[in-house]
């Protein structure tokens, strides 16, 4: 062990406590090497001891480290027994209190056990013996206990043990029975512990810890109220391994520290668990995942001689007639065998739990395939029988189909693509292996056949190409359009599926969807299979044929229909039948209505065409109203209003039309405002109005420009009345359509420059206000 260890040598104190007898194990370490084996651990007379010898501890006066031990009625798991340590065994009495232990440095370790471990071994304690058993099976129990078991040391560090066993006089290597269970791993306390976590040794170092290992195994750490003085310890353990009945072995029970003598380890050996005894072998129940297949024979064999006396148990009830060395049990139960080796007093027993399986129910069948000849070979799908075979059983597995029967039962050859399998000879029969999920298995047979039925010869399946582009390409609905006419007339319950070729309608492969377009125009032929279950009924060809309908002239049309007239909406002659959306069947209808028409005509394959006629009212125009905005200069403008249907442009003078019914930058005079119709349905009603407007200044200096202030174009205008005031309101001068202007006088002197104000009023009552400016 590294410095770690030894370091704690020096701060680990040996502490004392009081001890109950009745809480701890006692020791008797007093007792010969021979007493220990023959009276202790074997104490049978159904193996024969021999050459018994011991070592250890010879270095503690008047003590060994091998002796005797009884629960003394404590908790120790075995009452009695042997126990082996690597320091004196009496320090093996519980409680257990922290202690570094030790033997002497002169105690010599173990050559076999360094051999089989692979360790450096120092104060080794061992017996060795020799036995003959009479039977095959030898086992005895244990437990490994050690004061390694603390800090870190269990994720390094571990004292050695090993039950060691070869045939006696041989140079056999050993063999160590002291493993974990179904493995070669030998017990140890790296082996068996639980999860260290990280913490500090007495002296302050840290350590990091590690997982558990085969946690399972341990049985826990003890504490101040341990029947034993070891830091922890594994669970009841069981040493076994098959031995030949009559035959001597040479036994080696040996235990050592490794490396040095500190924090000692025991191994402690049940009372007369050392003994030959009658193996059957472990439980076969579904427990252990292991029961006994449904009409498998099983033969409980004790491999001893028919002159011994048997006593054969069912549930601890004597079967009567079973005195035999055999037994064959055929029901569920625990059976035990008690065995008299007579004339010693050699009792031998052994017992088994058995459980049997129920019965996996399989059924024979027969698949059928469809033939492209009469030769009877084809390719089959055996995974098609699948749940037929196991009768539906989902707990059922399918572990194969096989052309032998033997390859089947032995589970060998198997058939590696069944899903694609050739017949070999007509009406073949293959065997499917079934099993439970412990392994059980059954056959069935399945028979090869060839389906003599036939179907009638299909009619072509037509269909209109009902899309925008009339090229001979269109979906089939196979189930509403196909499905009925190839069931006709066939028995229930079949099923038909599509294929695109006659191999894929064989194999099964490449099933066509139900919504399928044709990848051939006009005409193509596909392939139906029909099948009965995991059967193929037959397989037929279906002609699909695509018609096309492309009548010329028919795209959708607009018309216009002015308001009191009529029109005749019409399509050619020559169709298998017409109808409009007003109910008529003629190839022609006259209408005086605006709105939504349409015609739907067919041709002798029944395909239709749709032709949409949109008839657009319209009418004149009625002009209600011309809003004007004058006396704007540059800025007048008019919004003619108006009601009516139709598509209209607008004009004020009658030559210029424009679409907008608002006009800008208009000059003033007199105009005629009108609405036509564009689509032909007639004009407007005239709508007169004026636009009117007047300086914004004048110059009366007599130069003869701009003398004189008036309202432009009045001799144009309707009657009106002109009243002129200066700023404070002061009327100055009033004109009519008949005065020249005003000049800037006021009683004949002329006003100055300024701003000065006007109202204008027409005969009809409407005017405006504005004002200009005199410039002088």
């Amino acid at each position: 062990m590294n410095r770690y260890i030894c370091l704690l040598l020096v701060l680990f104190l040996s502490c004392l406590s009081s001890k109950i007898n009745a809480q701890y194990i006692s020791i008797n370490d007093q007792k010969t090497p021979q007493e220990l084996i023959d009276n202790i651990l074997v104490n049978s007379s159904c193996v024969s001891i021999s050459n018994t010898t011991g070592s250890g501890d010879t270095f503690t006066p008047g003590q060994n480290s091998f002796a005797y031990f009884n629960a003394n009625g404590s908790s120790f798991p075995f009452s009695e027994g042997v126990v082996l340590t690597t320091s004196t065994s009496r320090n093996a009495i519980g409680p257990f209190f922290t202690s570094i232990g030790g033997g002497s440095t002169n105690w010599i370790g173990d050559t076999d056990l360094n051999q089989i471990l692979g360790i450096n071994s120092i104060n080794a304690t061992s017996l060795e013996f020799d036995f003959v058993p009479l039977t095959d099976f030898l086992s005895f129990n244990y437990i490994f206990a050690s004061n390694e078991y603390q800090y870190f040391f269990p994720c390094q560090y571990s004292d050695g043990f090993a039950f060691l066993i070869k045939e006696a006089g041989t140079s056999d290597p050993y063999q160590n029975l002291a493993v974990l269970p179904n493995t070669t791993e030998p017990v140890s306390s790296t082996k068996v512990r639980p999860k260290i976590e990280p913490g500090k040794t007495p002296n302050g170092d840290t350590y990091d810890g590690c997982d558990a290992v085969n946690e399972n195994y341990f049985k826990g750490l003890n504490s101040a109220s341990s029947p034993i003085n070891y830091a922890g310890q594994v669970i009841e353990m069981n040493a076994q391994t098959k031995v030949v009945a009559g035959k001597k072995y040479h036994i080696k029970l040996v235990i050592a520290d490794d490396d040095n003598q500190y924090y000692d380890s025991a191994v402690f050996l049940e009372a007369g668990s050392f003994s030959s005894k009658i193996d059957f072998g472990p439980d076969q129940t579904s427990l252990n995942n292991d029961p006994v297949c449904y009409g498998q024979p099983i033969i409980l064999d004790t491999k001893l001689a028919s002159t011994y006396d048997y006593k054969w148990y069912k549930d601890g009830v004597l079967i009567n007639g079973a005195n035999g060395p055999k037994y064959t049990p055929t029901q569920s139960g625990t059976y035990k065998v008690v065995a008299t080796l007579t004339p010693s007093i050699c009792v031998l027993t052994g017992q088994i739990t058995l459980e049997f399986a129920a019965e996996i129910l399989s059924t024979d069948t027969s698949l059928i395939q469809c033939d492209d000849n009469t030769d009877g070979i084809n390719v089959f799908d055996l995974t098609k029988v699948d749940n037929i075979v196991k009768n539906n059983v989902s707990e059922i597995a399918n572990k194969g189909y096989y052309e032998q029967l033997a390859d089947a039962q032995n589970k060998t050859n198997p058939i590696l693509t069944p899903e694609k399998y050739t017949n070999k000879t007509p009406n073949q029969i293959v065997f499917a292996r079934i099993e439970n999920k412990y392994g059980c298995y059954k056959t069935a047979e399945v028979t090869l056949q060839i389906s003599a039925s036939t179907i009638p010869t299909q009619n072509p399946i037509a269909t209109c190409d009902q899309d925008d582009k009339q090229d001979g390409f269109y979906q089939f609905d196979l189930a509403a359009e196909v499905t009925p006419q190839v069931l006709t007339g066939l028995p229930n319950g079949l099923v038909p599926y599509y294929y695109l070729t006659q191999n894929d309608a064989l194999t099964d492969t490449n099933r066509l969807p139900n919504l399928f377009k044709n990848t051939t125009a006009f005409n193509q032929t596909i392939y139906v299979r029909i099948i009965n279950g995991p059967d193929c009924y037959g397989i037929t060809t279906v002609p699909l044929v695509v018609n096309t309908f492309d009548p010329p002239n028919f795209q959708d049309e607009s018309k216009i229909l002015c308001k009191g007239d009529d029109i005749i909406l019409a399509v050619a002659t020559g169709f298998s039948s017409y109808l409009w959306n007003t109910g008529s069947d003629q190839n022609q209808i006259d209408v005086d209505v605006a709105g939504d028409y349409s015609v739907t005509v067919k041709d002798a394959n029944g395909c239709e065409k749709t032709k949409k006629f949109k008839l657009i009212g319209s009418e004149p125009a009625i002009i209600t109203n011309v809003v004007v905005k004058d006396f704007s200069g540059a800025d007048n403008s008019v919004s003619i209003e108006y009601t009516g249907t139709g598509n209209y442009e607008f004009s004020i003078d009658r030559i210029a039309y424009q679409d907008s019914p608002t006009f800008t930058k208009v000059t003033p005079g007199i105009y005629n405002a009108v609405a036509r119709d564009k689509n032909g349905c007639g004009i407007s009603n005239t709508f007169l109005f004026y636009v009117l407007d007047y300086p914004r200044f004048f110059t009366p200096n007599g130069d003869g420009f701009n003398d004189l202030w008036f309202v432009k174009d009045f001799d144009q205008l309707p009657p009106y009345k002109v009243s002129i005031f200066d700023r404070y309101g002061k009327l100055l001068k009033q004109m009519d359509q008949n005065s020249a202007g005003w000049n800037g006088t006021y009683s004949g002197q002329q006003l100055p420059s300024d701003d000065y104000w006007f109202t204008l009023i027409l005969e009809n009552g409407t005017g405006i206000k504005g004002h200009f400016s005199l410039k002088r």
